[in-house]
């Protein structure tokens, strides 16, 4: 049995604002932006290059018995991963995201971040994995399965 991680749930205070933030500032694909059910929109997005996306929603946890919904900005460590970070941070300064410069921790593969919010707080990192450039995730994957 696989279990695929494929949707976030994302904690978001004005779910338009953050669509736009995603969609205009990180480059994230916008692949559903509807009303699901009376009462509920859901808008969620996906990285490009990615398998996993993330669904926006300001009461995605009501449907889950006896969870708190978490607060909007509540979320850190989110980790998107690149094959070239000065290019990737080039692209979203362009788009106008205040994005850190890099911070390279060791000289190894995978040991160098730069770090941004979305307009609710929520933290993430972006890490240079150079290897990725070669072997993208999902190549790989379908090779480790075949």
């Amino acid at each position: 049995m696989d279990f695929t991680l494929e949707v976030i749930p994302l904690p978001v205070s004005d779910i338009d604002r953050a669509r736009d933030f995603y969609r205009d500032k990180v480059g994230f694909h916008v692949d559903i932006d509807q009303e699901v059910m009376p009462g509920m929109r859901i808008v969620q997005l996906t990285p490009p290059g990615s398998g996993c996306s993330l669904a926006l929603g300001d009461n995605l946890w009501d449907l889950a018995e006896g969870e708190s919904k978490p607060r909007p900005g509540s979320y850190q460590g989110l980790q998107l991963c690149v094959a070239d970070i000065k290019a990737a941070r080039a692209e979203l300064v362009e788009r106008g995201l205040d994005v850190s410069e890099p911070v390279q921790y060791a000289p190894d593969d995978g040991a160098t971040f730069m770090y941004f919010k979305d307009p609710d707080g929520n933290g993430w990192s972006i890490q240079e994995y150079r290897v990725r450039g070669e072997k993208p995730l999902h190549k790989l994957l379908s090779e480790l399965a075949g």
